[in-house]
This record gives structure tokens, sequence and C-alpha cells, in this order.
């Protein structure tokens, strides 16, 4: 029998679990294009999670009203809506932030992590869970921009978000802010938590196999 998926659960799963970047390996394009620094990280991270809560919750309340041959154009006007208000919000109150990461804030229109947590979740579910999913995909994909932007400019200048952590005899790797440095750190990152997944899962299966022994010995 299926167990219940509990309200903690749907939010946790994008943390770890199901994290958009490091695990279904989602949205490379902006990962790999605005993650120069934490910030820039931050901005996304923070502008995809606002459309994500957004988009998921307008789609879970109207996923009845919407036709099934047209669901697909329907959740990309709902995700446009959104997108367009980060947009001109950020061009209005953020504008260099809005210069550092270029096309890429209209571009969430067509993240695959929203659009797909559109189709795959929110549009079979209700709004509270569709909500807490979508929170949770978001600030997965936070941590994932800010870990990856932190690495390449600590690394490039010596600082993180102005703030000096390397030694002045710490010579920068330029090649961190050039794709080449996204790349490499990207699949450093990736290496490092599935080698913790399973690590993990091999000392569950470990646990599992011990507590089977001692059970069919003190049945024996």
């Amino acid at each position: 029998m299926k167990k219940d998926v509990t309200a903690a659960q749907d939010f946790l799963k994008g943390i770890w679990q199901q994290n958009p970047i490091f695990v279904q390996v989602l949205g490379m394009c902006p990962t790999l294009a605005v993650t120069v620094s934490a910030i820039n990280g931050i901005a996304m991270g923070l502008a995809t999670t606002f459309v994500l809560i957004c988009a998921s919750l307008m789609i879970s309340l109207i996923r009845h009203l919407i036709p099934s041959q047209v669901r697909i154009a329907s959740y990309i006007v709902v995700i446009a809506a959104f997108v367009t208000i980060v947009d001109l919000v950020m061009q209005a109150q953020f504008l260099e932030l809005s210069k550092a990461l270029g096309p890429f804030i209209p571009l969430i229109v067509v993240n695959c992590i929203v659009l797909g947590r559109a189709e795959a979740f929110a549009s079979k579910n209700n709004p509270f869970r569709s909500m807490l999913d979508a929170a949770g995909m978001g600030v997965g994909f936070l941590l994932a921009l800010f870990v990856l932007g932190s690495v390449r400019e600590i690394l490039a200048t010596r600082s993180i978000l102005g703030f000096q952590v390397l030694p002045e005899g710490f010579t920068p790797w330029l090649v961190m802010i050039l794709p080449a440095g996204a790349f490499i750190t990207l699949g450093l990152l990736m290496a490092l938590v599935n080698w913790n997944a399973m690590r993990r899962k091999k000392a569950t299966e470990v646990e599992a196999l011990k507590h089977y022994r001692e059970s069919m010995a003190s049945t024996a």
C-alpha cells in the first residue's frame, strides 16, 4: 500500500531528495549562466521561487477549469503573468541586479522547473500542497544557486557578498568567472551530492539487513 505523503515531505523533498539542480538536473541554463556571484544566485533563486509558488497556487485553483487540450499553453500564460511582475519589480527596485541577470528573468517563463511542477504536481493537487511543493522546489533551487555562486565567487575573487574570506596570498582562479568554471563547479557539487546520497542509502540498507538478521535470530 502506498504511504501517504505528509505536508512536511511535500516541502522537504525539493530541498534535498528531489533537488531540481543536483538531482533532477533541471534549469541548467540560468544555473550555469548567472552564478558568477552569490548575490546573482540569490536573486535568481528568489525570483524563481516567487513565480513557482504563485503559479502553482493559481494553476491548482483553476485546474478543473482548464481543458486538457490547452493545459500547457494555459500554464505558460499563468507563469508569464507572474514573471512579468517579477521582471518589472526588479527593473524598478533592483536595476543593477536586473541588468546582471539580463534575459534570464524573462526566461523563467520557459524554465522547466516551473512548468514541470505545474504539470506534474499543481495540476493534480490542492492549493495548499501545491504551494508547499513549489516552496520546497524553490528553496532547493535557491540553495543550489547560492552554493554554486558562492564557490565560484570565493575562488574567483577571494570574497563573498563583499566580505573577503581568503587571504591575499591566494591566487584567484579566473576560470571560475568563465563558463568552464560553472561546468566544473556544478559537476563537482553534483558528484558530492550523489556520493553522499549513495553513502546514506548503503548505510540504510546495511542497517535494515542488520535488523532483519536480528529479528530472524530472535525467532529461531
